[in-house]
């Protein structure tokens, strides 16, 4: 299924004096730009429709309508002038998400400044109109998002509870840690099973603590997640993971799975931690890449944070590209199973996120300048020193279990969180 663009013109019937003028070639933008917006939305899989031109409140009401009847997923709104402000207040009232996008000279700041920052729209004043590209594919981002459901295994219940996270639509399908036990029972050592196993063996820089039997078993882990996600149709999954392997219900950790399923666009958090899964989600969705949930650590005499987790993927530049180098080390706090160290690449910008709650985001960036080996520093194995942006002291950086991927998207994902209906703060 497509998602849906309702798109409309918001023009005045005749042009003297105010601006954008009697001069500017109203007609020509009021063919071009939807022409325009229906190859961008091609382009992203978006199928745009674009309604009769709005001139006046009368068109405003057959517009509504024609909203309410066809319940699009989103609105692309093109106002050619600066008398038609009111008329898009009005459609704005109606709580879809919307692209607005006012070229040069049919708004000034008055008109901008607050329409600009409203929950639930994008506003593009400029006279790039590849920037709707960027809004339409944000409305896509929002219709996806609610169509994935999260397997989350914790406490004991037998029988499956399922809610939706409000705001975001994301669903949530939870049952005891039990499962992941009695799953992992009956995954034996399959010909998949030592094929994966032999990947990791074989491309892995080198294997410090892990021997082959670990690998065998991190694989059988792998297959009992995948098979728990095709049992509970769920299309990410986090679990108690600490708990399972601290209480010793299993005997190895998911870590080198959790690797291997983000590396494969299946969003997997350690620590049955929601909102860290939440965000996973929503970054595959936008960027097309897998994020590294950390322990933030701060390093005070360099003044930069080490971000540090176990579960680290390894194609950071986007799903189906070239593993970065990585080492096979057990998982730290246990010393058991098969964790990833992997290197991440030193002078690359990255993006750090993460909710709090569906309603709230942290945001923030900076630049890898290098990665610490376990030991001597304890802790986790993939452990990546960042020198962070626009925080003076490291030791003031908000949050934890925070998400790290690879580029400076702080920009784009806090515009993606306005359209969300999420407050975006700075990390």
């Amino acid at each position: 299924m497509s998602t849906r663009v309702k798109g409309v013109v918001l023009r005045q019937r005749r042009y003297w004096m105010g601006w954008p003028g009697a001069a500017y070639p109203v007609d020509r933008y009021e063919r071009e730009y939807p022409r325009r917006a229906v190859e961008l939305g091609g382009e992203v899989g978006v199928e745009m429709d674009f309604a009769e031109t709005i001139y006046d409140a009368e068109g405003v009401e057959r517009f509504l309508k024609e909203v309410k009847s066809s319940a699009p997923d989103g609105l692309l709104l093109i106002p050619l002038s600066m008398g038609m402000w009111s008329l898009v207040d009005e459609i704005v009232k109606a709580d879809v998400p919307t692209v607005i996008f006012a070229s040069i000279g049919t708004a000034f700041t008055g008109h901008i400044s607050a329409r600009s920052r409203r929950k639930g729209v994008y506003f593009i004043s400029s006279l790039d109109f590849q920037q709707v590209r960027t809004g339409l594919r944000m409305i896509d981002v929002k219709r996806k998002i609610a169509e994935e459901r999260v397997l989350v295994l914790k406490g004991e219940s037998e029988e499956p509870v399922d809610t939706v996270v409000e705001n975001l639509g994301i669903k949530i399908r939870k049952v005891g840690r039990g499962r992941v036990v009695e799953t992992y029972k009956k995954v034996g050592e399959t010909e998949e099973v030592k094929e994966i196993a032999g990947w990791y063996e074989e491309n892995a820089l080198k294997a410090v603590e892990p021997s082959s039997e670990d690998l065998i078993k991190a694989a059988r882990m792998y297959i009992t997640c995948r098979r728990l996600l095709e049992e509970y149709e769920a299309t990410a999954i986090t679990m108690d993971c600490l708990g399972l392997v601290g209480s010793k219900l299993i005997d190895t950790t998911p870590c080198m799975g959790f690797s291997k399923l983000n590396d494969d666009g299946i969003p997997a958090a350690c620590e049955a931690d929601l909102d860290a899964i939440l965000t996973m989600i929503l970054l595959k969705h936008t960027f097309g890449k897998p994020s590294f949930m950390n322990d933030p650590v701060p390093e005070t005499v360099r003044n930069i944070l080490v971000a540090a987790h176990c579960t680290s993927p390894t194609r950071l530049d986007g799903y189906g590209s070239k593993p970065e180098p990585f080492i096979l080390r057990s998982h730290s706090e246990s010393n058991i199973g098969v964790s990833m160290q992997v290197l991440w690449r030193e002078g690359q910008e990255i993006t750090l996120a993460k909710f709090q709650g569906p309603k709230k985001m942290i945001v923030g960036s900076g630049t890898v300048i290098g990665n610490v080996d376990t030991p001597p520093a304890g802790g986790c194995r993939t452990s990546v020193e960042v020198e962070m942006k626009g925080i003076e002291d490291v030791r003031d950086t908000k949050g934890f279990h925070q998400l790290l991927f690879y580029g400076d998207h702080a920009g784009e994902l806090k515009d993606l969180c306005q359209l969300l209906n999420v407050d975006a703060t700075p990390m």
